[in-house]
């Protein structure tokens, strides 16, 4: 019941974005979806912003997969599109039936047999384009992963620095995250899609690796950056005795051309599945038969 609550409240914003009405699909479509988590909350965010109402589904039942690293939960044959998804472990996944719009970097496209001309970028770099950028209140927000809210000493440095520090807690809709996000000078992260959303409105970030370490290590932010800062990285070794100094002296923008290029890339690739899924349920009118299961 409460799925199928959200479900209708996603499906009520998705009839306030103009590009819906004009010709708007109505898409099952897969993402994590078990706990409140912003970066998965990207999916149903983003997507009606390009005339795609998702309706969640699980992978096997999907004919879309949106953003987050969760290729690995998709079948061999799955023959449904994929846009900007990543995986998780550096491992190979073949999809060889996948209509692959978009995946998230490099590795990605490489562990799963995707063309070498497939677009790439995480989908969560087009979130300025989605909501502007606020006024900026603080000097740094830090944005912990779920797994690192209790972490002591990475939680410490927004009381022991004499900074504006903000922490966000990531367990919120995607809308208030990314405002808060934006609204800081400098981001220090240990969740990925802290790290894409500073990059999407141009601010200084780093991201750093804590215990419990996340699942897949390092692979996602690897992948990732093998798109917008190829041959570098903004990772930074947490030390606790330098602080948030010391995070912040490993922080940059990312360069603004791979940004777009990525966020033109993703534009087009979602643009063409109509093309790749032909048949899908036109929106208003599919909205009933997607949600009750029939499509």
């Amino acid at each position: 019941m409460r799925r199928r609550l959200r479900q209708l409240r996603r499906m009520a914003a998705a009839a306030t974005r103009p590009a819906m009405w004009r010709s708007g699909l109505v898409v099952p479509t897969t993402w994590w979806d078990g706990h409140p988590n912003f970066g998965d909350d990207l999916t149903p965010w983003l997507l009606p912003e390009y005339g795609v109402a998702p309706v969640h589904r699980v992978a096997r039942s999907a004919r879309l997969s949106g953003v987050g690293s969760i290729l690995e939960f998709l079948p061999e044959e799955y023959d449904g599109a994929v846009w900007g998804s990543g995986l998780m472990y550096g491992q190979p996944h073949p999809l060889p039936r996948a209509k692959v719009l978009a995946v998230r970097g490099h590795l990605t496209r490489d562990l799963i047999g995707a063309p070498e001309d497939v677009a790439l970028g995480d989908p969560g770099i087009l979130v300025a384009r989605r909501s502007p950028r606020p006024r900026v209140r603080w000097d740094v927000a830090l944005v912990p992963h779920g797994h690192h809210r209790q972490h002591e000493p990475f939680m410490s440095m927004a009381d022991a620095s004499g900074l504006r520090v903000h922490v966000v807690n990531v367990h919120q809709p995607a809308a208030r995250v990314v405002r808060e996000i934006a609204a800081a000078d400098a981001v220090v992260t240990t969740s990925l899609h802290g790290l894409v959303t500073a990059d999407a409105y141009g601010i200084p970030a780093s991201w750093t690796m804590l215990e419990p370490p996340l699942s897949g290590g390092p692979f996602k932010f690897h992948d990732y950056e093998s798109v917008i800062t190829p041959g570098s990285s903004r990772f930074t070794a947490f030390d606790e005795r330098r602080g948030l100094a010391g995070m912040l002296e490993g922080a940059s923008a990312a360069p603004s051309a791979t940004v777009e290029h990525a966020c033109q890339g993703l534009e087009r690739s979602i643009a063409r599945l109509a093309e790749v899924l032909p048949g899908l349920r036109m929106f208003p009118l599919g909205v009933l038969g997607v949600l009750a299961g029939r499509g």
